[in-house]
């Protein structure tokens, strides 16, 4: 047994300072304990029910960040994010549109303020339902008046449905078309670094892969992506020109001279979008407030000095109403981002996690119908079929299953929504992409270049086959080849099985070839022209469930721990709102907690990790505009 006694003076300093690590340690975890117990403490007597809703209130809809199906955080997080100041970075399609549509029927919502300038967008299919649904609001009687700094063409694409649009006279816009241009990496990877890609695909129209193993777009690529790119920019042009009162002949000739009609206006995008009446004035932030203050109910305690109310503090007065809710319901299960194999948080498709979703809304007797929401370029084939079951086993369960396609439902996303009742699609979703690839990159050049070499030997020829530091045998290839061949055949088989169609029929519109929403439908691969709110109304009628008013919608999500609902909880009040606002622990706390972005090549990085299958079969778009 050691003597401290003993100990070298060395010594005794090393376990000093280990003691000193120690006693700090404890020490920021009772801190933070305490922390947490004050927290609970003033929650618990915290006061207010937060924003009051008064007659001629104006609704602010000013979102900042990207439209999505599903937030990919935790609820907690968002909240505090909201505390402390911080743009969630994320506003969900549904809640945007809840909010629209219940302004419509509120008498005490004199109109509505629309920020559409802070918002990005992944697709079309989305913009258009949200332009819908403020277009809806508008034809109410409400006044719907849109302002910003500056619209992209996916941002003005909403700011063009309002009553009136004004625009920073420093600000400006421009209607640029859609591209999709990328990188090609086979110089760069086989030459100059020597890794070597093995591409197996069935489909000539299957392009996903090719960035790695081509120097530029192949013409087949080019094609397909022009013919639906063309129908998608066509409607929009023609959705800006009806909200404008503008014919879209004249509007696609404006866009087509905006080179020399801007610098003839001497390079100001403000007064140009205004001589093309795409915008009915130019006015400040503090001009617009103003407007609001004099049309609207002057409030000097509210920001702008009119009388407000934001999105948020708006939902939870119409959320009260759904409390306690006991109506049979139509589920909604999100099905967005890659597809990948176990359990995957919210904003990725998980093969157990998405699986287990539809099996709850399965084994729930409250749930008469489901809706699968789908916003996918897809991903793995095995964890694409598992969804596809699930589906099928709500069917076989009497329960219908419609499918509403969103921005995005290509190849994996088409995979688990074949089987559906009905599918959905708005004219400019992109579908389709039927098609499977699969990716081996054989590293030996690689290695020979800092004078590294395998070798050794194996009791079968495929003993090490899959071992990238080797080069691919041909006969190995074969097999991976065979193997996709295969998947190929299952994907148009199990299509033409869900279609009622001829594998022939299939195979003609497969290929991988992608599909605007419209051409998707003139193609048997879709049903109906309609966003979520259609294919809820569907499935209602389905499961036989009457008028509207009979049931209600109920989203099936991963739920939340009690300790992130009660966060949630808590820092949405105002005493929650003070401490987390002022309090620079509490915001340092929440930065180090904030979820990072995830890496450009997430689904192909997780594809080709170790375990499972040697080579994965992917169907995988990698298509947006």
């Amino acid at each position: 047994m050691n003597d401290p006694r003993r100990r070298g003076p060395i010594a005794r300093v090393f376990v000093g300072i280990w003691d000193a690590v120690t006693f700090t340690r404890r020490l920021v975890f009772n801190l933070l304990f305490l922390l947490l117990l004050v927290l609970l403490l003033v929650a618990i007597f915290a006061g207010g029910r937060g924003t009051p809703l008064l007659d001629r209130t104006t609704l602010v809809i000013a979102p900042e960040g990207a439209l999505v199906e599903q937030y990919s955080g935790d609820r907690a997080m968002r909240a505090l994010a909201a505390a402390t100041g911080r743009a969630p970075g994320e506003v969900q399609l549904r809640d945007l549109l809840r909010a629209l549509e219940a302004a419509a029927g509120d008498g005490r919502i004199e109109r509505v303020l629309l920020r559409s300038d802070r918002m990005t967008f992944s697709g079309y299919a989305s913009m258009r339902e949200v332009a819908s649904a403020i277009a809806a609001l508008k034809a109410s009687g409400k006044e719907v008046i849109a302002f910003g700094n500056y619209f992209e063409q996916s941002q003005y694409l909403l700011a063009a449905q309002a009553s009136e649009v004004y625009m920073d006279p420093q600000g400006g816009m421009l209607l640029e078309g859609l591209g999709r241009y990328r990188q090609y990496y086979r110089e760069g990877l086989q030459d100059k670094l020597g890794v070597d890609v093995q591409l197996f695909k069935v489909g000539e129209f299957k392009s996903a892969a090719e960035p790695y193993v081509l120097d530029a777009a192949s013409p087949e690529s080019k094609e397909a992506d022009l013919f639906w790119m063309n129908d998608i920019w066509g409607r929009f042009v023609g959705d800006i020109a009806k909200a404008r009162g503008l014919q879209p002949a004249v509007l696609s000739a404006q866009i087509a001279s905006q080179p020399d009609d801007i610098v003839a206006a001497g390079g100001d995008l403000a007064r140009y979008a205004l001589d093309r009446k795409l915008v009915d004035g130019l006015k400040t932030q503090i001009e617009i407030e103003a407007l609001l203050t004099e049309r609207g109910v002057a409030d000097d305690d509210a920001d702008g000095g009119f009388r407000q109310i934001a999105m948020g503090a708006y939902l939870s007065h119409v959320d009260r109403l759904l409390a306690a809710d006991t109506r049979p319901q139509v589920a909604v299960v999100v099905a967005e981002g890659g597809i990948t194999g176990g359990e995957q948080p919210p904003g990725t498709i998980g093969g157990e996690s998405t699986s287990t979703l539809l099996r709850e809304a399965r084994e729930d007797d409250d749930v008469r119908a489901v809706v699968l929401r789908v916003d996918s370029p897809g991903g793995e084939v095995f964890a694409s079929e598992q969804i596809r079951r699930e589906v099928v086993a709500l069917k076989a369960a009497g329960k219908p299953v419609v499918v509403s396609m969103g921005d995005l439902a290509a190849s994996g996303g088409y995979w688990i929504s074949m089987d559906a009742d009905r599918i959905y699609a708005d004219p400019s979703t992109i579908t389709g992409s039927i098609g499977i690839f699969g990716l081996f990159p054989t590293l030996p050049r690689a290695l020979e270049k800092i004078g590294v070499r395998t070798d050794g030997v194996g009791t079968t020829a495929f003993a090490g086959a899959f071992d990238p530091t080797r080069a691919l045998d041909p006969a190995v290839g074969q097999v991976i080849q065979a193997v996709i061949d295969k998947g190929y055949r299952d994907f148009t088989g199990r299509v033409a099985a869900a279609r009622d169609r001829s594998v022939a029929q299939i195979d003609a519109v497969a290929r991988g070839r992608v599909w605007s929403g419209a051409q998707a439908r003139e193609r048997g691969l879709v049903d109906e022209f309609g966003g979520l709110r259609d294919a809820i109304a569907d499935a209602a009628s389905r499961g036989e469930l009457g008028e509207p008013s009979a049931w209600r919608v109920r989203y099936i999500e991963r739920p939340s721990s009690p300790f992130e609902r009660w966060v949630a909880s808590f820092s949405s009040t105002p005493r929650g709102i003070a401490l987390f606002g002022e309090s620079a622990l509490a915001r340092g706390i929440v930065t180090a907690m904030l979820p990072n972005a995830a890496a450009d090549l997430e689904v192909l990085e997780r594809a080709m990790a170790p375990g499972g299958a040697p080579v994965k079969a992917l169907v995988h778009c990698l298509c947006g505009p």
